[in-house]
């Protein structure tokens, strides 16, 4: 089938849904061959997406990248090689080990505690905006509390959070011109020397905060390694960061879209938690991840080779019309909503899974509550990728409101 995966100008385009309703209808596994390496096997409906997800032992996560392009295959030359090193790019055992060692940072009594921050500062970040009428809904509003918030769980100071919006963005922006740079490698490298300093600052004077209990963390005399602390903290910096700010802005715009939905929801804000699934369903902020077969397999009929790479598309099966009744609207009423925006299940389950909704709770509820006729003032601009559904910038208008607190 003639349908290009690695268009990432379709992806920018926001022209990815009627393709894969197509793929879904016509060909729901299917191989696309590659102009700079192995070719890869697109999975597009949901049970599928899930069953390759859940069956860490048949598709593996440490056998090759988890992206669709690993780092030696990338025309630009840049990426990052994290096979092994990165818990989302192990297997069990060692996905299993690394999992339990970073557990403790993420523990009930640590989110509650960490949720009674967040609340207060949503409040500041509406408030910092909403005298205006106007703002840039991603850069003043969506990305301020998941920054504030991974600020806080890693330990690093508040003034130091733009630090890791533009590390992030630099990071995952690669072939976007806006934030390519010509060294891919130098912003992760930038990244590992800060929280390599951060760790030794922690290890001298201990605090409440995730990089005190992971390089203390140990289990049966287990720790993790220098590289193993580097690549979670990648992990949480662009997870903890990109994902919810992009949920966020692309929820938003949702509401805006949907102006009855927008107004239910400001009238029974008890609706507040099918909205956010709702949310992470539309958003799909993570467009795919990538396995790679350990074994010969079929699925749909398709023979699938041991070492062939196995996309799943998380975008498609949070659209597939055999789960999801009328797909391509959005319904914060909408029940049962299994979307796979977290993984789908099996041992790769987002560890931050409930901080992302708590987030968009406090942020959203914030918003609904405060300023009850936001509109868009310009069309958003979205990130060119095929890997995140990233938002960029997104203007928008309202009508001035007060603050909540005293500046």
């Amino acid at each position: 089938m003639d349908l290009d995966l690695l268009d990432l100008d379709m992806f920018q385009r926001a022209e990815q849904d009627e393709v894969f309703a197509r793929l879904r209808r016509e060909a729901p596994v299917s191989w696309q061959d590659h102009p700079h390496g192995r070719g890869f096997w697109s999975v597009v409906q949901h049970g599928d997406v899930v069953t390759v997800n859940r069956d860490a032992m048949l598709f593996s996560s440490e056998l090759g990248s988890i992206s669709l392009l690993g780092p030696d295959e990338r025309a630009n030359g840049l990426g990052a090689d994290t096979r092994g090193t990165m818990m989302i790019a192990s297997d069990p055992p060692r996905h299993t080990r690394y999992r339990r060692l970073v557990n403790s940072g993420f523990t009930p009594r640590t989110m509650k505690a960490i949720e009674r921050s967040l609340a207060g500062r949503a409040t500041r970040i509406i408030d910092l905006v909403i005298e205006k009428g106007s703002c840039d809904f991603v850069t003043d509003v969506a990305a301020e509390l998941p920054l504030q918030a991974i600020a806080e769980i890693m330990g690093v100071p508040q003034e130091d959070r733009g630090r890791l919006f533009d590390w992030s963005n630099r990071m995952v922006g690669l072939d976007d011109p806006e934030y390519a740079t010509t060294d891919g490698t130098v912003a992760s490298a930038e990244l590992y020397a800060y929280v390599n300093d951060l760790a030794r600052q922690r290890r001298a004077d201990p605090r409440d905060d995730i990089v005190t209990l992971l390089v203390n963390a140990e289990i049966d005399g287990d720790s993790l390694s220098e590289v193993e602390f580097d690549m979670f903290m990648l992990l949480l910096t662009l997870a903890g960061n990109e994902t919810t700010r992009n949920s966020t802005s692309w929820g938003m715009r949702a509401l805006i879209e949907n102006p009855e939905q927008y107004a239910r929801l400001r009238d029974q804000p008890e609706l507040i938690d099918s909205a956010v699934e709702e949310i992470l369903r539309w958003a799909s902020p993570v467009l795919h991840f990538r396995r790679t077969a350990t074994a010969d397999t079929e699925l749909h009929g398709q023979r699938i080779a041991r070492g062939d790479k196995v996309v799943m598309w998380h975008i498609s099966a949070n659209r597939d019309e055999q789960v999801f009744s009328e797909p391509f609207r959005f319904d914060i009423t909408r029940t049962p909503n299994n979307h796979v925006s977290f993984g789908g299940g099996g041992p790769h389950h987002c560890l931050g899974a409930y901080l992302a909704r708590m987030q968009l709770r406090l942020m959203i509820g914030e918003i609904v509550a405060r300023i009850p006729d936001m509109q868009l003032a310009g069309e958003p601009e979205l990130l060119r990728s095929n890997v995140l559904r990233g938002v960029k910038h997104m203007p928008v208008v309202f009508t001035p409101g007060v603050r909540a607190s005293a500046p």
